[in-house]
């Protein structure tokens, strides 16, 4: 079992190491943690449930922290599958359980748990309600729409601990737990909470004014310390959609490697005029969400995609639409396109492109045809000296 938060709040979650896509989208090879958490008090709330998947093995860790006790409440933060699945089994199992939640989760309650009668056994709770267990105390943070609109977190105010519902969480099983937080937590941000970043500095500002010594989150590590401090860094980095690191994507979208060969060499020219960092990332093959963490999280982009069907090739319409729901902005981007007869990739990258705030678009537009050759060079390096800001 993973490491208790104090000697009153204690961990109950469950890693699920077999999962192959999270949220049927994400590849997730390191798997998930369902993070879920017991406050014993005099009244005894347990913190979220998890996902149906290790359903058993959840309630063996809630048996074993219950000690033959009855929970008095159930605090739901969050609505989505993965951490509220159990929420009608525990309310049937004790009947004396009060379910704590929004108003708006309660909206959704039907959706999931047709059947089950909640009738008097529901607490609605707002931003800056309380709840007493005894020597601790709830107080409710509203949080809707990090990510879903029901979203509340939670203030243990003796203990100092937030429960921080999706916020703070990341890919990856506790038992693979590493020393690197940002890395799966950066990709976890970007693709879930990212569309969201006006709703998290909210919540952001919120925290600011709150003395908290743990994070306590429902998916990965429990942060205090530098950690802690350092997640609440980027995380205000990332939802005022800044660049956290200094460097370029190239992201291309090839069919029969002529696209892929300029990328490269686009890739080589960064380099040679001194950008610190450049990911070369092949839109077919590599992970997507991968790619979208690192369009992120550098300030400047190169977009290198064939022509196809008078459009764009459509790993990079997909990579452009994801970034699009996603609330891309801030950025600077350099397009690089190829036609065997009619280009059309640069027009509908651009076509794509508009739609997101403050993108500034870097002259020349590159376009090749079929296979660079020695006559493309000099308009390539134009376009990336012009890039650099050079």
């Amino acid at each position: 079992m993973y490491t208790d938060i104090t000697k009153t709040i204690r961990y109950i979650g469950v890693d699920d190491t077999d999962i192959d896509l999270f949220e049927s989208q994400y590849v997730v090879p390191e798997g998930m943690s369902y993070n879920s958490y017991v406050i014993l008090d005099d009244k005894i709330a347990v913190m979220d449930t998890a996902d149906a998947r290790k359903g058993a093995e959840w309630k063996k860790n809630l048996l074993a922290v219950l000690d033959g006790k009855q929970p008095d409440y159930l605090v739901c933060h969050h609505m989505e599958p993965d951490h509220a699945s159990l929420i009608g089994e525990m309310m049937q199992q004790y009947p004396a359980l009060t379910l704590v939640l929004s108003a708006q989760a309660v909206k959704m309650l039907p959706n999931f748990f047709d059947g089950v009668d909640f009738e008097g056994r529901l607490m609605v709770v707002k931003e800056g309600d309380t709840l007493s267990l005894g020597s601790h105390t709830l107080q409710f943070i509203g949080a809707a729409m990090v990510h879903w609109p029901e979203v509340l977190m939670s203030y243990e105010t003796s203990e100092k601990v937030l429960f921080s519902a999706d916020g703070f969480g990341k890919f990856g099983a506790l038992v693979n737990e590493t020393d690197d937080w940002a890395c799966e937590a950066r990709r976890y941000y970007f693709n879930i909470c990212g569309k969201y970043g006006v709703q998290v500095q909210n919540v952001m500002k919120k925290a600011a004014g709150i003395d908290i010594q743990a994070i306590c989150p429902l998916h990965g590590p429990v942060l205090k310390g530098e950690p802690m401090a350092e997640a609440l860094r980027l995380y205000d980095i990332w939802s005022k959609y800044e660049a956290e690191s200094d460097g370029v994507l190239v992201a291309y979208a090839s069919i029969h490697g002529g696209t892929a060969a300029a990328a490269e060499k686009v890739g080589d020219i960064l380099r040679q005029m001194g950008c610190p960092k450049v990911v070369v990332s092949d839109l077919s093959r590599e992970d997507l969400a991968e790619v979208i963490e690192d369009a992120f999280r550098y300030p400047r982009m190169v977009l290198c995609a064939s022509s196809y069907d008078a459009g764009v090739f459509p790993p990079m319409h997909d990579l452009l639409y994801h970034l699009q729901i996603k609330n891309y902005q801030n950025r600077t981007i350099a397009l690089l396109e190829n036609g065997s007869w009619a280009p059309t990739a640069a027009k509908t990258m651009k076509g794509l492109i508009e739609p997101m705030k403050n993108i500034t678009l870097v002259e020349p537009v590159v376009t090749i045809r079929s296979r660079m050759k020695e006559s493309d060079i000099p308009a390539i390096e134009e376009m990336c000296k012009n890039l650099l800001g050079e």
